[in-house]
């Protein structure tokens, strides 16, 4: 299988560049499932059912999120009626929505998880590893029905992080770190065949702190005091950046991985072998 994976999406400027890139992506990589982390994009924090609706349009199969989920609070009830849009698996049984999704392909069937960490995230949610651990005994890779599980790790620590795909090696296809908005450069296949990437970075306007006016932020770090606003995300041209995966059809292990960057601010980077797709637009 061939999958392609979204970092956060932030903002016009992510949802803008998703939709530039992303259809002819499909096409051109023959990619078989495109997952996307939408948390950010209303307007640069949270997820609405029209976000996601763009984004869906875009070419993703299977949004994610983290802890902006509930900011637009029409996700509430929402993810009770949209099952390809996913909250953080460790929040409690009893909060709305789901956090797994299998999607099936021509090849085979996906399952995407998203979890989210402990440390310097709120809100303070269960500890990921047991609960992670404890519901991948139900779903066995490579069972003959199962093809690939990607797992989306919305955490800020970048040691949880790789700890995390060390945890998961050879029980999923993919552990993919999200929620900084900067992307990492050590992607690798782990010692029993899982991908990992300790965090996809963005799909927004890297001229900006984050996604957000670099001069409004950098002025709360000097003054130390509140602001008595807080700016929308910036509106420069978006860049897209993710992860590229290709798995054992048979095994769900991975075969490949290579992280990708299209467009301004960052130096562009995809597989060698695979053509730069045209703009959708």
């Amino acid at each position: 299988m061939r999958l392609l994976f979204c970092g956060d999406v932030v903002g016009r400027s992510g949802r803008e560049v998703v939709q530039k890139f992303v259809p002819s992506l499909k096409k051109v990589w023959s990619l078989d499932a495109v997952i996307v982390n939408g948390e950010n994009s209303q307007h640069g924090c949270g997820i609405s059912a029209k976000t996601c609706a763009a984004l869906y349009e875009s070419g993703a199969d299977i949004v994610t999120t983290g802890n902006h989920v509930w900011d637009c609070r029409e996700m509430l009830s929402y993810v009770e009626t949209d099952p390809r849009v996913l909250r953080p698996l460790n929040f409690d049984s009893t909060v709305p929505g789901h956090g797994f999704a299998m999607f099936s392909t021509p090849k085979g069937k996906i399952l995407v998880i998203n979890i989210m960490g402990q440390v310097f995230v709120r809100p303070q949610l269960d500890n990921p590893f047991p609960i992670i651990r404890d519901f991948l005994k139900s779903y066995p890779m490579g069972s003959g029905n199962l093809n690939a599980i990607i797992v989306d790790f919305h955490a800020e620590a970048t040691a949880e992080k790789i700890a995390m795909g060390y945890f998961l090696d050879g029980m999923v296809s993919l552990v993919v770190g999200t929620h900084t908005h900067v992307p990492t450069a050590d992607e690798r296949i782990l010692e029993k065949g899982t991908a990992f990437l300790t965090d996809a970075g963005m799909c927004g306007d890297y001229k900006s702190l984050i996604g957000f006016p670099v001069d409004f932020l950098v002025n709360r770090y000097i003054r130390k005091v509140p602001e008595t606003s807080k700016p929308g995300p910036s509106r420069g041209e978006g860049t897209l950046c993710g992860v590229f995966l290709e798995t054992d059809d048979n095994t769900g292990l991975a075969k490949r991985v290579e992280v990708v960057r299209l467009g301004p601010n960052l130096k562009e980077t995809w597989p060698a072998d695979l053509p730069r797709p045209e703009s959708s637009f």
